[in-house]
């Protein structure tokens, strides 16, 4: 495999700089594809038809129709289909939703972004959502459709499936900031002082919204990168370690083995 990869991981583009949403017919000659992300938005793919596999990081999902998949900017995903897919797909940038005042909506989209794949119970509505979505221009009549959308999606889901979390727009600001995987810092007061509070004000916030200290939400972050660039990339472990920041490899490779019981050269080869 190691043949197959590169310095860096590939980054795909699929949406006009000047546009914040996109909604198309899932392109059925897709079949296979190699590891990448996406510039800046999330992708969510809705299939009702399909077989195969859809690799979201380094978790494989069997596509078992109707389901849908969610994958953020900074995760890593392919596809190995065995049969024609059929659904559709919805690209959605974070200045759109910065545009919108619609609180229920935003709630919504934390609760849908934080996961992986839901499977459904029923599609009719979520077939005609994502259809009207596909020819939708205005904003508002958009910003109502993906609110129903979301909602829809939520109630269709298996709910084993859906973990409750209260959401705070102090956590999704946190995130987006983690999610910027070219300057990640491990560093609980880089973070607070950028989102203009004490880190304490972000332990307590973290705590009481992810049951995690601002520290392991941080080190959640730093991991799910180094894995990422360990699996998909050919890039060494002391150059993973300076872009992400750690001040020598030997840092790097204890803080590593600490959260994950392996040596970074250990887990690359499993």
């Amino acid at each position: 495999m190691l043949d197959k990869l590169k310095n860096s991981i590939s980054i795909k583009n699929k949406i006009e700089a000047s546009t914040l949403l996109k909604v198309a017919p899932f392109r059925k000659e897709i079949r296979k594809t190699e590891p990448h992300k996406h510039n800046s938005y999330l992708e969510i793919i809705y299939l009702r038809e399909g077989s195969g596999l859809h690799t979201i990081d380094h978790t494989s999902f069997s596509i078992m129709p109707p389901t849908v998949f969610f994958v953020r900017k900074e995760q890593v995903h392919h596809w190995d289909m065995t049969d024609t897919p059929d659904g559709y797909v919805l690209l959605l940038k974070k200045g759109f939703v910065d545009h919108s005042l619609d609180r229920e909506l935003k709630s919504l989209l934390s609760k849908l972004s934080g996961l992986s794949c839901i499977h459904l119970k029923e599609t009719e509505s979520i077939d005609t959502l994502f259809q009207m979505l596909t020819i939708e221009k205005d904003f508002t009549v958009t910003e109502g459709l993906l609110k129903a959308l979301f909602a829809k999606i939520l109630i269709a889901g298996k709910p084993s499936i859906i973990k409750s979390r209260k959401s705070d727009g102090a956590i999704t600001i946190f995130r987006e900031l983690l999610n910027q995987t070219n300057d990640l810092q491990n560093n609980v007061n880089y973070y607070a002082e950028k989102l203009h509070m004490t880190p304490q004000n972000l332990n307590v916030i973290c705590r009481k919204a992810l049951d995690q200290s601002a520290a392991e939400v941080i080190a959640e972050h730093i991991i799910s990168e180094a894995k990422r660039q360990l699996m998909y990339t050919i890039s060494s472990v002391s150059e993973i370690a300076f872009k992400l920041n750690f001040k020598d490899t030997s840092h790097f490779v204890k803080y590593f083995k600490r959260y994950t019981g392996l040596t970074p050269q250990t887990f690359r080869n499993t």
